[in-house]
């Protein structure tokens, strides 16, 4: 799997996604310009210990993206999407996008990209999700789809025993 963020704005969230890319085994796509330098003291405290373990792909402009990835399976997360993103069949090497914090993904790549725009459901008129939320949201249900490939299925307690 893979996340691409489109300009992301605010550092904590981006480290709150890295450590998110290394639970899952998730490549993550920086899309510049960022909001933040990328060895910033706020996005390493996010993505905790975990940062040296991220695979983390920076690009100059989504041009340069899609260059370096031909022939990418991108679903783009958006608010202004109509297809709810459990109603998408992610492949397991797709590329799940999102946009910055303040803004999203500009519409005319929406636009380009109707097909594969997804939406998290929301009450009520709030605006939008949290990004590291909204990207646990979409990627925990592609990684769902897949069967949850070679991740860890189940616990174990530290000092007590599950009963059987």
């Amino acid at each position: 799997m893979n996340i691409v963020l489109f300009e992301p704005e605010i550092p904590a969230n981006t480290g709150n996604i890295g450590r998110t890319c290394v639970a899952t085994n998730t490549r993550l796509h920086l899309i510049e310009p960022l909001g933040f330098r990328i060895n910033e003291k706020a996005r390493k405290r996010a993505g905790l210990d975990y940062w040296d373990k991220l695979e983390v792909i920076v690009y100059c402009n989504f041009e340069d993206f899609l260059e370096r990835n031909p022939g990418a399976r991108i679903y783009m997360a958006t608010t202004k999407a109509q297809k709810v993103y459990t109603e998408a069949s992610y492949e397991p090497d797709c590329y799940l996008m999102f946009g910055k914090e303040s803004a999203g993904i500009p519409e005319d790549l929406l636009v380009k990209y109707q097909e594969t725009c997804v939406r998290i459901p929301m009450w009520g008129d709030i605006r939008s999700l949290n990004l590291s939320n909204a990207v646990s949201v979409v990627l925990y249900e592609a990684l769902r789809q897949n069967g949850f490939e070679k991740m860890t299925m189940e616990g174990n307690l530290h000092h007590l025993n599950w009963r059987e």
